[in-house]
């Protein structure tokens, strides 16, 4: 991430007068972005509705790359206001923005939220290693020795102690920050445990690390979490991908397989013994403050105890709460609008 300066107060001003003349148009706060993050904010679209008897903002659930596309789309009524994330933005997504105009960013960082692999409940229960998902789902593993096509149909070609079935796993496509979470934290690792792939360096690396398979066994099922549900109930022997407050939602339909001996649970995400696990943020586009109704408090009520604090109506939904010093660091960049500071 580059570091993002805060506008001038003319140059602020400016941008104010250019979309306020447009601003009747919409009433609305706009959102896009994380299918992650989407059941948590529209949970606080609701309640800011029902609090204010403002309109409810209109939430949508476009994806992380997505969400910071329309994002960074330009500054006006035409744009949208906030963006979900299930990772932090990338460098070329600040340039983005900064060439559209969009150059004072307040980065929200909500809390946790674990990955899950998960079956229905109706499927038998599985446990499997950060190696194994690896295997089941790279472009390319190592056999003998050899990095080669993946070979893999079925659980039992990877171990015999794995059911004899055919690998179906339902995951998010490239612009989800789900898929790259997913990628990071389990692709990377389980490569690593193969001798002939740690040996591989740069590009050659990252490409057998980073490719997931395109024969079959992994499936990629766009951003709606719901269609997965209906998927894994159809298919009890295949799989699905997705954040864990989507699981936690569907409890009642789905289980979580653990990893690495560890399975998804608010308890072991919290503690960080399930080590397959992400931070999830909005991001605010300041010139936006003061002109599109009732940004500052929609803020107010995401950044809230209420919200996102310790037994929280998110945290109720699967949000993992950050600590409550992180919380008051948080609520007040996000309330006084504080740009993005340079990072790593």
């Amino acid at each position: 991430m580059k570091l993002i300066h805060s506008v001038s107060a003319i140059a602020l001003a400016a941008v104010t007068v250019s979309i306020a003349t447009g601003a009747e148009a919409r009433d609305q706060i706009r959102i896009v972005g994380s299918s992650t993050v989407f059941p948590y904010t529209q949970a606080v679209a609701e309640q800011f509705a029902a609090a204010t008897g403002s309109a409810a903002p209109v939430v949508e659930s476009t994806g992380t790359g997505g969400g910071f596309k329309a994002f960074c789309g330009g500054v006006g009524v035409d744009h949208a206001d906030i963006t979900g994330a299930s990772r932090a933005i990338k460098d070329s997504e600040v340039k983005s923005c900064a060439e559209a105009g969009v150059t004072s960013i307040t980065e929200v960082l909500l809390g946790y939220d674990g990955l899950s692999v998960a079956h229905a409940r109706s499927g038998k229960e599985l446990s499997l290693t950060k190696a194994q998902l690896f295997q089941a789902l790279a472009a390319k593993v190592e056999v003998d020795g050899q990095v080669v096509d993946n070979p893999y149909k079925k659980w039992s070609e990877i171990d015999a102690s794995l059911p004899d079935s055919a690998i179906t796993v339902f995951g998010p496509p490239p612009t989800s920050g789900t898929r790259d979470a997913f990628v990071e934290l389990v692709m990377h690792p389980g490569c690593d445990a193969f001798p002939a792939i740690k040996a591989l360096e740069g590009d050659a690396k990252k490409e057998v690390c980073e490719r997931m398979r395109q024969d079959g066994p992994f499936v990629e099922a766009g951003e709606n979490d719901n269609l997965i549900v209906q998927r894994l109930e159809a298919d009890p022997t295949s799989l699905g991908i997705f954040g864990y407050s989507f699981l936690y939602e569907n409890q009642d339909k789905l289980i979580g397989t653990p990893v690495d001996g560890v399975a998804p649970s608010t308890e072991t995400i919290a503690d960080g013994s399930y080590a397959v696990s992400r931070p999830l943020y909005i991001y605010v586009k300041n010139a936006h403050r003061g002109v599109i109704p009732g940004m500052d408090d929609f803020l107010k009520e995401y950044t809230s105890e209420a919200a996102f604090g310790e037994g929280g109506y998110l945290a109720e939904r699967g949000l993992i709460p950050l600590s409550p010093e992180k919380r008051e660091e948080v609520r007040k960049a996000t309330l006084e609008g504080t740009p993005m500071a340079a990072s790593q």
